[in-house]
């Protein structure tokens, strides 16, 4: 796989933006051979290919002005004529070129016939020459364009296939006729339908088109994403699930529909489920630790892991990760590892904690004090004595455990709670919610 980076466009193509590509593929898993190259530092190259083309007449310099082609545009447009340059300086000798005007290299086109590609995803498709432009290859300042870049880095690096979105069909004319132009073989094109969000229109903002480092925060897994999105808009029998390698032997430009594939997040959710429960408890800390800083509040989270809180949730993690669709669920279902006291109740949970219920906590701590080894099994056969003792029912006494243990009424398992939370913590909150009532009297 090789890497460039089309920074043509000086504007856009700032440091941060670059950095954005090579960080998101980096965590998406997906390497590169080799060093990145970097457009902009081929323009010679690209001035040269020019000159090229100037020596076999196959281009020509064009001192029209920019009030000329502006009046050309709009003469155009009222006639309805596609092309939009009259080519008046195709044929007349620089000798004619106006003072003080710097011009720029046009590609000579056909003027007449037709420029044909075979797309392998939208079959043949053909453009009549006359309505095709003569186009800009360097601009007024000799900076080459976009265009010409990508035709001669391609010929250069030996691309065999150019895979992209459908809205550069008519690139494909233009830069077809520069390959004839020189002489040089066209490799294989695939022009793929754009991806439209879950109602059909364009995928936007508001669908969900954000940039890769998005998708790291809100919590996908880079394996779960490759998988969803090779799956967008291709199809290989009934299989859902690939791993990186099935992707590669399967994957074949034909079987790309050519409709436009529909983002679905609630399909990414439940494929970043499936991915987060086949990950080992020890990978998927890992991954957990990589999305804190970039996640909403991550940042107080990942100040907290300490090597015990990080072995606490290697002990917890195979009961979140059963219940988490994403890594930001999975870290909000294991606050209640991060929390400090006191403890923090919220409102719904609150309500769980009557006065009744408080005392019950007092004298059921009493009695797991006494439990050794504090793990989940003693502690829920404790637990089940003390409801069986005092003629409660287990859903009576564990849901004001949970909420004085966790601040929330839904937790992984109690029991679990009490073991990763250990002996000592996991009495003082339950303590801390009786001597919280009696402060309150």
């Amino acid at each position: 796989m090789l890497l460039r980076i089309e920074d043509t466009d000086r504007e856009r193509s700032t440091q941060a933006a670059i950095d954005a590509i090579l960080e998101g593929l980096s965590w998406l898993g997906l390497e590169w051979d080799g060093e990145a190259v970097y457009q902009f530092a081929r323009s010679q190259r690209h001035r040269e290919v020019v000159e090229e083309l100037l020596a076999t007449g196959r281009a020509y310099r064009c001192y029209a002005t920019a009030e000329e082609l502006a009046q050309m545009r709009e003469e155009a447009r009222r006639a309805g004529k596609a092309k939009l340059y009259d080519g008046r300086w195709r044929d007349r000798s620089p000798a004619e070129a106006p003072a003080g005007i710097k011009p720029v290299i046009r590609l000579k086109a056909p003027l007449t016939g037709e420029t044909v590609i075979d797309d392998q995803v939208q079959g043949r498709v053909v453009w009549q020459n006359e309505n095709l432009d003569d186009l800009v290859l360097l601009r007024s300042d000799a900076t080459p364009t976009y265009m010409l870049a990508v035709v001669v880095d391609d010929h250069d690096m030996d691309i065999t296939h150019i895979i992209r979105g459908d809205d550069h069909l008519t690139n494909a004319a233009r830069q077809r006729q520069i390959y004839d132009a020189l002489g040089w073989q066209v490799p294989e094109m695939a022009h793929i339908p754009l991806i439209h969000g879950p109602d059909g229109s364009k995928l936007s903002k508001r669908h969900g088109a954000l940039g890769i480092d998005a998708y790291r925060a809100m919590g996908y897994l880079p394996a779960a994403l490759r998988n969803y999105l090779v799956r967008l808009g291709w199809s290989h029998g009934d299989q859902e699930i690939f791993s990186t390698d099935e992707m590669i032997k399967a994957f074949d430009l034909p079987q790309i529909g050519r409709s436009p594939a529909r983002f679905d997040f609630a399909k990414l959710e439940n494929l970043n489920g499936h991915y987060l429960r086949q990950t080992l408890d020890a990978d998927l800390l890992v991954e957990l630790e990589r999305v804190l800083p970039h996640m909403a509040g991550g940042n107080e989270l990942a100040s907290k892991l300490t090597p015990q809180v990080r072995r606490q949730l290697l002990m917890a993690m195979s009961s979140l990760k059963e219940r988490a669709k994403t890594l930001v669920e999975l870290a909000d279902s294991a606050r209640f590892i991060f929390a400090a006291r006191p403890l923090q109740i919220d409102q719904r949970a609150a309500a769980v904690l009557t006065s009744e219920a408080r005392i019950h906590l007092g004298d059921l701590s009493r009695e797991l004090e006494q439990v050794e080894p504090w793990t989940a099994e003693t502690t829920e056969e404790a637990v089940r004595a003390f409801a069986q003792r005092t003629g409660m029912k287990l859903g009576n006494i564990a849901q004001p455990m949970r909420v004085a243990l966790t601040g929330r009424i839904t937790s992984p398992p109690i029991f679990e709670v009490l073991a990763v939370l250990g002996k000592y913590e996991s009495l003082a909150r339950m303590r801390e919610q009786i001597v919280s009532a009696v402060a309150q009297l």
